[in-house]
């Protein structure tokens, strides 16, 4: 396919404005934050990444049996990624992975930004080194509760919402009552509807959509909410029933990192478990001798509560403190690929990990990009911008812009002056041929300097306007650029800018350099 070319600009993350202290300085690679991480992420860096990361043949057994289960949602699997299912077998195939909740339409276009990083980091990591295999992994957040959070998307500007009233794990959910939703869209979009409407819920349906997208690319798509899977976590459940052991170690690193003036991103509980079933996702709590489960009459003794979940591990799921860790339990994996406060948030899981001897991923901040299409790219270069300056607020571009349209102001003295000679030059000869002209030479001059003055206001404001025009042509640009005041990437969605080139995807991917930590800005020519 050949890809619609694009002028590519990079710029630091920090000069953007739009990311937190914590991530520009891990960028810096600042002294503060080397306890809280393994290995910076460089391609070096990944060699000793490999030889820490242990993962038995019975572990690599388990994870393709599941994804052998799972795929069967897929009618015809794509043969880079049947492969790459396979090629998890062998003891020198390792993940790259990244995750995000299951955002119908894929939600916002970072949800794209994360996936696309993985593929580049693979293609990169297999040119480095030719004797391992590299797969690229999408964790789906199937056990997400909060339904709120990606009900909705942002198509050309307006809100479409996913009304429904079920309840429990999302990737639960069928997707049945979306009719509605897929009856309000302004065209067909086939990829998203054949999806929604063939599969029996979200978790499927994501599949379906992620596969379509990406799967020439090889990306695997796993669904944590499985009984096979879920058995890895159980020394994890037994210690948090009876030591709880999470929270203290989280708590600590936790609160040295706000010693540094570091912000915590996730709050652990006592016990970081949900208790899951069909239509409930619900904390379990620990009162005196009985564990409950918040919200409903479920009550278990510690031997009750530890018998359930060896008949049923897929009954407990893990919150976002201890999901990072059972991500790590069931894949062969090396880095996790995250938006800015995902990275932060792993900061704080460095002694968990440590604590079940499991290896700690390289932390990588996910590409982000700001688009800029044709149309866009011709009002930024009329007004005589460049890329990197549209990350100022407005009022600071409109000085800039008011600075080079600078122009001197309205001034008609020399004109008034010359009139002003002219008509003396008249009212002399007027003098010498009829004194009494005299007074009508000087009701015509007064006439004509009111003129001169009028002449110069509406001057003054044809200038004015004509600068306004160019503040309102900025305001625009930032608008569609900067979509309610924040990156274009938090609002906007795939469909907005794939409708319009089908290329859009291809692009990323020739344009993501996902170790290079830069902020990318396309523009299109």
């Amino acid at each position: 396919m050949e890809v619609q070319t694009m002028k590519i600009t990079k710029i630091d993350y920090a000069a953007t404005g739009a990311f937190s202290q914590t991530i520009t300085d891990y960028l810096c690679r600042g002294e503060q934050l080397r306890p809280f991480y393994n290995h910076f992420p460089t391609l070096e860096a990944f060699e000793a990444q490999l030889k820490e990361k242990s993962f038995s043949e019975a572990q690599r057994q388990t994870l393709h049996q599941a994804l052998q289960e799972q795929y069967t949602s897929i009618s015809e699997v794509n043969t880079k990624v049947q492969q790459n299912i396979d090629l998890l077998q062998q003891s020198n195939t390792f993940t790259i992975t990244t995750g995000h909740q299951l955002n119908i339409f894929t939600g916002p276009l970072y949800f794209i930004y994360k996936i696309v990083t993985a593929i580049n980091t693979c293609k990169q990591l297999q040119e480095k080194y030719p004797d391992y295999n590299f797969v690229p992994v999408y964790w789906m957040a199937t056990e997400d509760h909060d339904f709120a959070e990606i009900n909705h998307f942002n198509l050309f500007g307006k809100k479409y919402t996913w009304e429904s009233e079920q309840k429990g794990a999302v990737g639960r959910f069928s997707t049945e009552d979306m009719e509605q939703l897929l009856t309000e869209l302004p065209e067909a979009y086939p990829i998203f509807e054949e999806a929604y409407r063939n599969s029996k819920n979200l978790a499927d349906a994501t599949r379906a959509i992620t596969h379509e997208l990406f799967g020439a690319y090889g990306l695997v798509s796993i669904d944590g909410d499985h009984a096979g899977l879920k058995k890895a976590l159980l020394p994890v459940i037994e210690k948090e029933l009876t030591e709880q052991l999470s929270n203290k170690l989280v708590e600590e690193a936790s609160a040295q990192l706000e010693e540094l003036g570091y912000k915590s991103q996730v709050y652990s509980r006592e016990i970081n478990l949900f208790y899951l079933t069909d239509g409930l996702r619900e904390r379990i709590v620990q009162e005196e001798d009985k564990y409950k489960v918040l919200n409903t009459d479920l009550s278990f003794t510690l031997e009750e509560i530890q018998q359930e979940a060896q008949e049923h591990p897929e009954r407990f799921s893990p919150n976002v403190i201890l999901r990072p860790l059972f991500e790590e339990l069931i894949l062969p994996n090396l880095a996790y690929i995250g938006g800015g406060a995902e990275v932060a948030y792993w900061f704080q899981l460095k002694k968990l990990f440590a604590a079940y001897k499991v290896a700690f991923p390289l932390l990588m901040l996910r590409n982000s990009a700001l688009y800029i299409s044709r149309s866009n790219a011709n009002r930024m270069h009329k007004l005589d911008l460049q890329p990197q300056d549209l990350f100022q607020d407005y009022q600071e571009l409109k000085k800039q812009l008011s600075a080079q349209i600078h122009e001197e102001d309205i001034d008609l003295t020399a004109q008034r002056e010359a009139v002003a000679a002219a008509f003396a030059e008249v009212e002399k000869l007027a003098k010498e041929i009829d004194p009494t002209l005299e007074k009508a030479v000087g009701a015509e001059e007064q006439k004509a300097h009111n003129a001169l003055q009028m002449l110069e206001k509406k001057i003054s404001k044809a200038r004015d306007n004509k600068h306004e025009q160019t503040f309102k042509q900025l305001e625009n640009l930032k608008d569609k650029l900067f979509p309610g005041g924040t990156l274009q990437e938090r609002k906007d969605n795939l469909l907005t800018y794939k409708t319009n080139n089908p290329d859009f995807i291809p692009a990323l991917i020739e344009a993501f350099d996902p170790l290079e930590f830069k902020f990318t800005i396309l523009e299109e020519e």
